[in-house]
């Protein structure tokens, strides 16, 4: 295999090497086999396990783990949007959970809670674009993101590492301290607060403060229900935006 080792398998090295641990030391910690030789070599796959203990003891973050993020471990003090739980299934893979609309209201208050999240559904989708990130899935309520989602749909949403990775055209689920809301945000200049803004005409723009935002996931897909004929031609609409949209990615 040489030295070419996928991003995580470095990135996991690194991290040992950086705290100071022996590969058994670090094995123990970790909760895993009696060395973490396997691991840094390639030839036993990063778990989920492993991803949420150096989430949780070391502050390390899952998203800069595989390549995606900058911040290699997340401050206490700095206002961090990162998940604050990484969530596993019985083979230690990282999995999605799904927040319905009713567990949504209890969410931001359960947002460390390891026992609260074993009693959502929770899903893996064996397909390329759901791959090395952590990913959610909420449920839409109401009606302030008409006419793009409708209540009841789901979004299904990717981890996002900082306020400053926000992007102008795509909606976020912005979990707040007391709400978990879908909105499109933009930074308001010179300032400590960001506009939340509903696609809904009906509904005003508010801010908030940065600081109050615990955690943010980019909107990336969605799964619609009652799909019927009469909706035709907004649906091939839709269709034709999934395969060129697709299209683009396979280019």
């Amino acid at each position: 295999m040489g030295n070419d080792y996928s991003i995580e398998v470095k990135r996991f090295t690194e991290v040992r090497r950086d705290l100071g641990f022996t590969q058994a030391e670090f094995a123990k910690l970790l909760g895993i086999s009696s060395t973490t030789a396997d691991i840094e070599r390639g030839r036993t796959k990063l778990s989920g396990k492993v991803v949420t203990e150096l989430l949780k003891q070391f502050k390390t973050n899952p998203l800069w783990l595989f390549g995606e993020g900058n911040q290699k471990y997340l401050s206490a003090t700095a206002n961090s949007v990162i998940p604050k739980f990484v969530t596993v299934d019985a083979e230690d893979n990282e999995n999605m959970v799904l927040v319905n609309a009713k567990a949504a209201a209890g969410y931001p208050q359960n947002i460390q809670d390891a026992s609260w999240y074993k009693q959502l559904p929770a899903f893996d989708l064996p397909i390329p674009e759901f791959r090395n990130a952590t990913y959610r899935g909420f449920q839409v309520e109401g009606d302030s993101m008409l006419p793009n989602l409708y209540p009841g749909e789901w979004v299904l949403a990717k981890a996002t590492e900082s306020l400053n990775d926000i992007s102008a055209n795509k909606m976020y689920v912005v979990v707040l301290y007391d709400a978990v809301l879908v909105k499109k945000i933009e930074k308001v200049p010179n300032s400590n607060f960001v506009s939340l803004i509903s696609l809904n005409e009906t509904y005003p723009p508010y801010q908030v403060a940065a600081d109050q935002i615990q955690e943010l996931w980019q909107v990336n897909s969605k799964i619609s229900f009652g799909l019927d004929t009469t909706t035709e031609k907004g649906l091939l609409k839709e269709l034709q935006q999934s395969m060129e949209e697709l299209k683009k990615r396979i280019k």
